[in-house]
């Protein structure tokens, strides 16, 4: 089954949470012990993992991607801009504080404060264009410096970052120069924005599985932005690897497919065109351990690494990754043990 993304937006709350809580054990029992939520109303699934209702991964979230008016979070079709008659409330998952619309310094502040009142970890905005949306080509820069400025500002004060969605060059120069810490997808990237990405200790999260695919519900424009992606991941990471950038998380950016997200360890193997095995394993562990730490909102202990002091998250893997990455794409055979925080969640060594 998937769902197209205009089903995820205008979906009943309580359904779109009762799928949450099977998505997050997916994740938890491919392996997952922590994840980064990008964006989305992802409180509620937190706190029943937490409390130890829903087996799932620790959860860092972001709250609503905030968008501008026709930015990539703004997913109001073309039919009916913003009247007098709609009171100024701009419709399609924008009810459950999944995605913020806000123009305007006071506007962004405004969003970025709600979201830590909340309980956001980070705050999320798009500075570019991206595939999923409907008015924004990918090479569209979105916000001016101002405006990305008072996300940061508001975020620095509640001792976490921002992360940003962007697939263009200026889009991303336009974000770091204000102060974002994490860059989303970035496809387009070219070896100066990498060299000031390393230069400035910046984070990058790319992936490559969700670009495999045309999602269900994409109109040809969008397909036509996917393929635009997909194509630019292959010059980003060999830019990347040519100037020696190492700060590279591990993602894969799947929301509407259970399908796909069964499969999202598929991952390991699609970055073996441009990364050794020690490398990506490193990107899904330690190096997503260090962007998980840099948020001061949400700490419960070192991630990404085992050593005394660190969360008792261990996995057992009947093989040898190092030698054969493949393994871990079918966690049902190959993960024997599944721990998080001290806990056993699965045991095949009975």
């Amino acid at each position: 089954m998937q769902l197209p993304i205009t089903t995820l937006l205008n979906s009943d709350e309580r359904y779109i949470a009762a799928v949450s809580t099977a998505t997050a054990e997916t994740y938890l029992m491919n392996g997952w012990t922590s994840i980064r939520d990008a964006a989305g109303n992802t409180f509620g699934l937190k706190k029943a993992i937490d409390q130890g209702f829903v087996p799932g991964p620790r959860i860092y979230p972001s709250g609503p991607m905030i968008t501008q008016t026709s930015g990539h979070a703004d997913h109001r079709t073309f039919q009916k801009p913003l009247t007098a008659a709609t009171n100024g409330v701009p419709t399609t998952g924008l009810e459950y504080f999944d995605l913020a619309l806000a123009d305007g310094v006071p506007e962004v502040l405004k969003a970025a404060r709600e979201a830590m009142r909340m309980g956001a970890t980070q705050i999320k905005i798009a500075v570019g264009g991206g595939t999923g949306s409907y008015a924004d080509p990918l090479d569209v820069i979105q916000y001016l410096p101002e405006e990305i400025d008072a996300a940061v500002r508001a975020a620095d004060d509640y001792n976490t970052y921002v992360m940003a969605h962007v697939y263009n060059d200026e889009g991303a120069q336009r974000a770091i120069a204000a102060g974002v810490k994490s860059i989303e997808h970035g496809n387009l990237l070219h070896t100066e924005t990498l060299q000031i990405m390393k230069d400035n200790d910046i984070w990058w999260c790319p992936q490559v599985i969700v670009y495999t695919g045309i999602p269900k519900g994409y109109t040809e424009d969008q397909a036509d932005k996917h393929r635009q992606a997909f194509a630019g991941i292959d010059t980003a990471f060999r830019n990347a690897k040519q100037i020696g950038y190492e700060n590279i998380g591990f993602g894969t950016d799947i929301i509407t497919d259970p399908a796909m997200i069964a499969r999202m360890n598929d991952e390991f193997v699609l970055r073996t065109e441009w990364f050794g095995n020690v490398e990506i394993l490193r990107q899904a562990t330690s190096k997503n351990g260090r962007i998980l730490g840099l948020s001061n909102r949400y700490n419960p202990g070192k991630i990404g690494v085992i050593e005394e002091g660190a969360l008792a998250d261990i996995l057992l893997v009947a093989g040898n990754p190092l030698e054969d990455i493949s393994i871990l794409t079918d966690p049902d055979a190959n993960l024997d043990l599944i721990m998080k925080n001290g806990v056993i969640y699965k045991n095949n060594l009975d």
